[in-house]
């Protein structure tokens, strides 16, 4: 009898744990052409409303435009309550107009960024149902999840039609932590990221699975900035960003010259190397983007390639007609033989039919991160950000394995 109710409670257990796996989406990703920004779509609430949003990989949390937004199961979250400490909530807000979503009082005070202004908005934390798509068969992925609204006034910078960013940081309340808090599945998110608006479509996935059958990963630690790198936060918070330990930059197989201290974080939280969304082209501190600069364009006249007037903000671009190849450029990682490479269409931009860029900017005299790995340099990789053994695996271009993101 007892191994008969001990069969009964496993396969329940295994019920229940597929059914909410079902539950979690596997979202679209798509490219804004003329932001060059990284979208998906999500619905939220009762109504299951559509809603853009901008990817953010060092977002805290999911924000967008509630303006024109109702739900009869949304609800604001209290000042001082369990999940107003959670969200790290900032004070109390209130609101003088008609209640609406967006517009209440006694609401845990939420500070929504918006990184193309670069401003930081005084709203409050909501909660509501996310939903993975519109299909009504299909249950909420997270029935109460977190977030903020903002106001339709503060969504400049955006890619065309969103209306809102989805944060992907290691918070408590990001996005893919809400849905593993629920699905109880690994704390792992993967993630590959579209060429073009023409190209097809990215996606990611929460908790890992079978999306990188037969693609060849290698892995390198994530490491934690010890000084937080968000615009508004206590002293003593670690930051909440994805950063990576480069050692050091190849090009066509030869190490450029740069001092080992840009390549580490120090004591104040400045340094080291970073991966953001936010930015469309790999920044680098002046004193590693000037001789990675004079290296490629050595390595690229020894390939028979045509240097021409740079076309601003890139310093180095060539006639296209005499690319066939381009050098490759190596970022260097901790063990034997681990680097991700960056070759091709990520090492390059298409400026016009006559004229490609190398894909890299000048990121000042001091920047808060000597290296800062934008979007371009994403494009068609396959990444998964493992939390749980705080690692990720990355692909390195999927075109070189026969693939793309849209094929996985």
């Amino acid at each position: 009898m007892a191994s008969f109710l001990n069969y009964i409670i496993f396969f329940f257990a295994i019920l229940v744990s597929s059914t909410t796996a079902q539950n979690v989406p596997t979202l679209p990703i798509r490219k804004d052409p003329k932001t060059r920004q990284f979208y998906t779509t999500i619905h939220m609430g009762s109504n299951r409303a559509a809603v853009n949003t901008v990817i953010d990989l060092g977002g805290p949390f999911l924000w967008f435009s509630c303006n024109d937004y109702s739900s009869s199961t949304y609800a604001p979250i209290p000042c001082g309550s369990r999940k107003c400490q959670l969200a790290k909530g900032s004070g109390c807000i209130g609101c003088n107009l008609p209640k609406r979503p967006g517009c209440t009082n006694d609401t845990c005070g939420a500070t929504p960024y918006n990184p193309f202004m670069n401003l930081l908005f005084a709203q409050g934390f909501n909660e509501d149902s996310f939903y993975g798509s519109k299909d009504r068969a299909e249950a909420a992925a997270v029935p109460r999840f977190l977030f903020s609204c903002m106001d339709k006034d503060s969504l400049e910078g955006l890619a065309s039609g969103a209306t809102g960013m989805l944060g992907l940081s290691r918070s408590e309340i990001s996005f893919h932590k809400q849905v593993v808090g629920v699905s109880k599945l690994p704390h792992k998110f993967s993630i590959c990221f579209p060429s073009s608006s023409s190209s097809g479509i990215g996606k990611l996935l929460v908790g890992g699975g079978g999306v990188y059958n037969n693609i060849f990963l290698k892995s390198t630690p994530l490491i934690v900035n010890p000084v937080s790198t968000y615009p508004i936060h206590s002293e003593g918070d670690a930051s909440e960003e994805y950063f990576i330990g480069v050692e050091s930059i190849r090009v066509a197989g030869e190490t450029i010259s740069v001092k080992d201290s840009y390549f580490k974080i120090d004591k104040k939280g400045d340094g080291g190397t970073k991966i953001s969304t936010v930015q469309n082209f790999t920044a680098l501190h002046n004193s590693i983007y000037k001789p990675f600069t004079r290296a490629f364009v050595k390595a690229a006249a020894d390939l028979g390639i045509k240097s021409v007037a740079a076309v601003p903000p890139f310093r180095a671009c060539f006639r296209s007609d005499t690319i066939s190849r381009s050098p490759d450029i190596d970022l260097v990682l901790p063990g034997k033989d681990v680097y991700w490479r960056i070759g091709g269409v990520n090492s390059m931009v298409e400026i016009d039919r006559k004229t490609s860029c190398l894909a890299f900017v000048d990121g000042g005299s001091e920047p808060r991160s000597s290296i800062v790995i934008g979007g371009h340099q994403l494009e068609e990789n396959l990444l998964e950000f493992d939390l749980v053994n705080s690692q990720l695996r990355f692909s390195s271009s999927l075109l070189v394995q026969n693939k793309s993101c849209s094929s996985l």
